[in-house]
């Protein structure tokens, strides 16, 4: 199958370009940021950044040529067949070019074999337990939320409403021809959202994939690769395989002591564990808490958040060695003033004296060496910058919150024009895909304390923090406290995204910022990690007895989380399409991705209409308001075209706004934002398509075929 092979293509792809790039990326499995040997099998780090610098790279091959493409009936058929060749052949030039290095350097060995493994057996063992239960997760949280089962699409009741817009996205590139791409939720204004993600699932479907494997198995992939990304990164900081787990298991299951306020809140004579099983809402006592925000939840809905975190830690796992070695000079040079100091009799009281002495030799090596500024391979950077910046579309977030990182950890670190490249040429790809895509500003940042903390002071928000978070800020306070140069810096550029989420807004509504917090407590989490295995390695039995009831503590609202998500998502509860739908091949057969249709307006979600690719005039409105949008203007428009009094003027509403299509239908009906005027519209224009009956009847008019004289 074609979207199979085209996945295949990722991974290939993925691999080519960084056999260019950066030819021992495998060399990065072999030592910590310490210089000390980790036991760590390669393919752990070569997958994912094959398959998410794949998934970049021929994503946006496949759109920028399917927009070239555009005034063809079918875009992506020519598209994918340049894109897909055109990928085999850049794998099968690498690959010829790798033999014939192989063969002139060693003769007689020929090419040699990629190791993937490590050569410790139990080792492969651990990490495939690992892999295994982490595809597990994955998959359980993919499938219970986006399956399709006898004809019948069934999405889960905590996703539907993010999954409006990106079924509609999808389904406007894989059944439309939406290029230049419109926003499905909000036609005809370009687009804001980052929606190449969902571009990639419509290609899948387009290339035969069912809509549930297009849109699964690239998650479940993006999901695993995020949490073997966060592994490695914890391992090479921590040189403990341990903290990678624990890593992983704080990644998965956020700490909060939301359980334990639910616990608190169970009524006298009411059995814990009955309620704990029915419940179906997620808790929390934060604002919006109960939206899932902070949960597994937020990876079923945001499918593309998963990628934004696989690129954003391998470019970390990339650039803090320079940050590492940097402290390595200083210390030698602390070592060495020491020792000069000591061989020459200074007293001790007069050590401190001089140490205020010695802060211009330490600026020197930090700001005014070659090595604090050299660039010692150019490929690197501009590949990471490539990366990153072709990142802006599929998840935005994801690269100011990495920006944000190198930029603090790029402050101490050596070779700082390598991150000035990146930084650059991030900036630039990012700026170019704006400017085409987005007309006006992008974002609108302002100055805000406080996120959505209740009451915006620096109490209020530690409060906020606090309800949040549970304990671990206290971990994190003690973990900085016991880790010493450049870990605890590097725990200040880690909680860089979390101190912008407080601080600053891009757009009209702080409530997006909660992805920086989530980076910072993922990154942060390794340090938690490595405090809790410190602990453990004492061997003091009530050490580790406080171990395991702070780890218990950081993770049991995250485990019932967990729970919360596959039991609020059972089938009884989902929405259900028919994936052979009349409506839906009405809309896919007989408009494009040019034509505007008008429904019933505030929060018009979900729905046959929706699954057959049309693009809305006015849809759920809570996405397009956050991404800038004007929906009030347009909320107001949709209450004069249903409620026009003639012909005549519905006719000039619609010719002003574009409408090629007005949708009548039960939500029109029961609507309370404007009193319907049904009969004008059947007056004006030819109804193109009807079913149902009574107020349940759905009737769609065409305003190109007017009836009216």
């Amino acid at each position: 199958m074609l979207g199979l092979l085209f996945l295949c293509l990722i991974f290939g792809v993925g691999w080519a370009a960084w056999s260019i790039a950066f030819p021992d990326l495998h060399r990065l499995a072999e030592t910590g940021y310490d210089k000390r040997k980790i036991t760590l099998s390669p393919y752990i780090i070569l997958l994912p950044v094959w398959f998410s610098s794949g998934t970049l790279i021929l994503a946006w091959g496949a759109y920028i040529l399917a927009s070239i493409f555009k005034d063809t009936a079918k875009p992506l058929i020519a598209a994918n067949a340049i894109v897909m060749p055109a990928g085999l052949l850049f794998i099968l030039a690498v690959l010829w070019v790798r033999i014939l290095r192989s063969k002139a350097n060693k003769p007689k060995a020929g090419l040699q074999k990629a190791k993937l493994l490590c050569s410790d057996k139990r080792t492969v063992i651990i990490e495939i337990i690992f892999i295994a239960a982490v595809y597990a997760l994955a998959a359980v949280l993919m499938w219970t939320t986006f399956y399709v089962r006898n004809g019948q699409l069934h999405i889960g009741v905590s996703v539907f409403s993010d999954f409006s817009p990106h079924i509609g996205m999808i389904r406007s590139f894989s059944y439309g021809n939406n290029f230049p791409t419109s926003y499905s939720h909000y036609g005809g204004a370009g687009i804001r959202y980052h929606f190449m993600f969902q571009f990639l699932v419509a290609n899948l479907e387009f290339l035969g994939l069912r809509i549930d494997y297009a849109f699964n198995l690239p998650s479940i992939i993006s999901f695993m690769s995020a949490f073997m990304m966060l592994y490695v990164l914890a391992l090479k900081i921590t040189g403990k395989r341990a903290a990678g787990f624990i890593s992983c298991l704080l990644f998965a299951f956020r700490s909060s002591p939301s359980l334990m306020t639910y616990l608190a809140s169970i009524p006298k004579g009411r059995k814990i564990l009955d309620t704990l099983k029915e419940n179906t809402s997620f808790i929390g006592y934060t604002p919006n808490e109960d939206w899932g925000l902070w949960n597994l939840n937020v990876y079923c809905n945001q499918r593309h958040l998963a990628l934004g975190l696989t690129v954003m830690l391998f470019i970390l796992i990339l650039f803090l060695p320079r940050l590492f070695d940097m402290f390595e000079s200083v210390s030698e040079l602390g070592h060495n003033i020491y020792m000069t100091r000591k061989n020459t009799s200074v007293k001790k009281e007069r050590f401190k004296r001089h140490r205020l002495r010695d802060i211009p030799a330490y600026i020197r090596l930090v700001f005014f060496t070659k090595d604090g500024w050299r660039v010692e391979d150019y490929r690197t950077p501009i590949a990471a910058g490539l990366m990153l910046g072709s990142l802006s579309f599929f998840h935005g977030s994801a690269v100011i919150g990495c920006i944000l990182v190198l930029f603090i950890a790029a402050v101490l670190s050596k070779r700082r024009l390598e991150y000035v490249i990146t930084a650059a040429i991030t900036a630039a790809l990012s700026i170019i895909q704006t400017g085409y895509f987005i007309k006006e500003s992008a974002v609108s940042p302002k100055l805000l304390f406080g996120f959505i903390a209740e009451n915006r002071t620096f109490f209020g928000a530690a409060s906020y923090l606090g309800r949040l978070t549970g304990i671990l800020p206290l971990v994190l306070l003690a973990a900085m406290c016991l880790e010493k140069g450049a870990r605890r810096y590097l725990m200040a550029a880690f909680a860089a995204p979390l101190i912008f989420a407080f601080t600053v807004s891009l757009t009209v509504d702080v409530t997006v910022n909660h992805k920086y917090i989530m980076m910072s407590c993922i990154m942060l989490g390794i340090f938690a990690a490595a405090l809790l295995i410190r602990m453990f390695e004492r061997k003091d039995i009530w050490v580790s007895l406080a171990t395991v009831f702070l780890l218990i503590a950081l993770t049991s609202t995250g485990v019932y989380d967990f729970y919360t998500v596959i039991n609020k998502n059972k089938r009884e509860y989902g929405i259900v399409l028919e994936m052979d739908n009349e409506l839906t091949d009405f809309v896919r057969d007989n408009s494009t991705s040019q034509d505007l249709f008008l429904t019933a307006g505030t929060n018009y979600a979900i729905n046959q209409v929706v699954f057959g690719g049309a693009i809305l005039y006015q849809g759920h409105q809570y996405y397009a308001w956050s991404a800038g949008y004007d929906t009030y203007s347009r909320d107001i428009m949709v209450r004069r075209m249903y409620e026009a009094s003639s012909p005549g003027e519905l006719n000039e509403l619609v010719k002003e706004n574009n409408i090629r299509f007005i949708v009548v239908e039960y939500a029109n009906r029961i609507s309370t934002d404007y009193m319907l005027n049904e009969d004008n519209i059947k007056a004006s224009y030819e109804c193109v398509y009807s079913e149902g009956e009574g107020e349940y009847k759905t009737s769609i008019y065409d305003t190109q075929k007017p009836i009216y004289k």
